[in-house]
């Protein structure tokens, strides 16, 4: 009886493990080594100038912070590329005196993401984020911390779809 339950106790531990990675990304290393990330420009209509280097610092940090890819100038194995198409604020709730409560803000990115090891991951698509902010406030005094919440949102998404695969 006790040897039939080593046995069970064996064959479990065996068949069943459990694989995690506490950064999130799941990369084969041997296959992958190097991202290239060109810098992302602003097409959107509406420009706000400090947008654009925000978004760049926070893609590559994130980069840096959760792979041990090398960054690259160009051919990386994995290729990031892409711009800002929309910057804008709507209204968002509108009181009963006819005026604005709340301003949405939102920002998207266009992406191309290149796998070079598999192309079958490869996509060209577009990551969206917004944060809403009192229209008593003025754009300038919360734009900052707004866009720095978008970006580092659009971000993670952006990090998600091409590195976590999950």
């Amino acid at each position: 009886r006790n040897v039939m339950l080593a046995v069970v106790v064996v064959l479990l531990a065996v068949s069943c493990t459990i694989s995690y990675k506490l950064n999130g990304a799941s990369i084969d290393y041997n296959t992958t080594k190097t991202l290239s990330i060109e810098p992302f420009v602003n097409r959107s209509p509406y420009q706000w100038a400090p947008m654009t280097s925000m978004l760049n610092e926070s893609i590559s940090d994130l980069y840096v912070r959760q792979t041990k890819l090398k960054q690259v100038k160009s051919d990386g194995d994995l290729q990031l590329s892409g711009e800002i198409v929309g910057y804008e604020q709507t209204n968002k709730s509108i009181a009963a005196d006819g005026y604005s409560t709340m301003i949405q803000l939102k920002m998207t990115i266009k992406v191309r993401f290149v796998n070079n090891v598999d192309h079958k991951f490869d996509f060209d698509r577009q990551f969206q984020a917004s944060r809403e902010y009192d229209s008593k406030q003025q754009l300038s005094a919360v734009q900052e911390e707004l866009v720095d919440q978008m970006c580092k949102d659009i971000v993670d998404q952006i990090f998600n779809a091409t590195v976590a695969n999950w």
